[in-house]
């Protein structure tokens, strides 16, 4: 398998200029934000948001002030809503350590995840681009409707995949579609250009999401950082479930869906997952994953080889086939 920290090496110094300039922009004079701060670096996971922005930029040129920032912007966003999410899942472990309301309660997590919200309103200004602001309200605004959209359907009996792929693609693709989006603008390339990785991040973060969930359902909690099975647990259906549906009569639909959406107990988890595997619900999410990550590397065709492009192309592939 592809080792991530061989794959963004082209841009491991970059990377650290931007993590610095995440640190320093959550800088506070209230104690206990930076305390929290600290905590959440310690936390980093594979910050493949800030890598997407940055190898987007190295396909044109070197990175630019306004790159970092950039980069360092949209892991603001990132964690804003991850701290945001846990509240909402009641989760206590995210990437092998507790949550922020897992240690200081919701309150304060609910309000750090506004800070971050706040701190990056300035640095968007600070862009000194409309065309970024536009990019990143556009994708802020997606990632709220994603999430909305999301606890709304999960009242319902059933979801379609096509109800699945608009959350989705709000919840998640945006924000990375936005990535690769300012990554190419914060170094002037042509509006066609970044229209290109628009669309290569709109797929990217679909098979993204997709893979996410099925590590929801099979990932080594160890390796995975979280606790499996979460989603079945709060009652979110994902696509190797709809499939799985799809496959057996109504009344074996409607049996398992009473189960989801009652919040399925822990010991009735392993039926339902064994469920999904049956009736090909894993197999078929998998080959959409590796399918949208396809899709996403071909629209890099119209770039010349370089480094930077292999790193994305093989990002892509490690995206779909990774173990947390």
């Amino acid at each position: 398998m592809l080792d991530l920290n061989e794959i963004i090496k082209p841009v491991a110094v970059d990377l650290e200029t931007a993590q610095k300039t995440f640190a320093d922009l959550l800088k506070s004079p209230i104690r206990i934000i930076n305390i929290i701060a600290k905590h959440m670096m310690r936390q980093q996971g594979k910050c493949l948001r800030p890598v997407l922005v940055l190898l987007s930029s190295r396909i044109f040129s070197e990175p630019t002030p306004e790159t970092y920032k950039a980069a360092a912007l949209v892991e603001m966003l990132h964690n804003a809503t991850l701290i945001h999410d846990d509240v909402i899942d009641d989760s206590t472990v995210r990437r092998g350590r507790p949550t922020l309301n897992a240690i200081w309660k919701n309150k304060i997590s609910v309000l750090m995840g506004d800070y971050i919200l706040a701190r990056s309103l300035t640095v968007a200004v600070g862009l000194k681009s409309l065309e970024a602001i536009n990019i990143l309200s556009e994708s802020s605004t997606r990632m709220s409707q994603g999430e909305i959209a999301q606890l709304v359907i999960s009242e319902k009996k059933h979801v379609t995949e096509e109800e699945y792929f608009q959350i989705i693609g709000d919840k998640t693709a945006a924000l990375i579609s936005a990535c690769c989006q300012l990554g190419a603008l914060t170094v002037s390339a042509p509006p066609e250009k970044v229209e290109v990785f628009k669309n290569f991040g709109e797929k990217l973060g679909l098979a993204f999401q997709i893979k996410d969930d099925l590590l929801d359902i099979y990932g080594e909690e160890k390796v995975f950082g979280k606790t499996r099975g979460i989603d079945l647990k709060n009652g979110k259906v994902t696509l190797p479930l709809i499939h799985a549906l799809k496959q057996v009569e109504n009344k074996q639909q409607n049996k398992i869906m009473k189960k989801v959406k009652k919040r399925v107990p822990r010991k009735e988890l392993h039926s339902i997952i064994q469920f999904i595997r049956e009736q090909g619900g894993i197999q078929y999410a998998m080959n959409k994953a590796k399918k949208l990550a396809e899709d996403a590397r071909n629209e890099l065709s119209l770039f010349p080889d370089s480094v930077y492009k292999t790193a994305l192309i093989e990002l892509s592939q490690y995206i779909v086939n990774r173990k947390q």
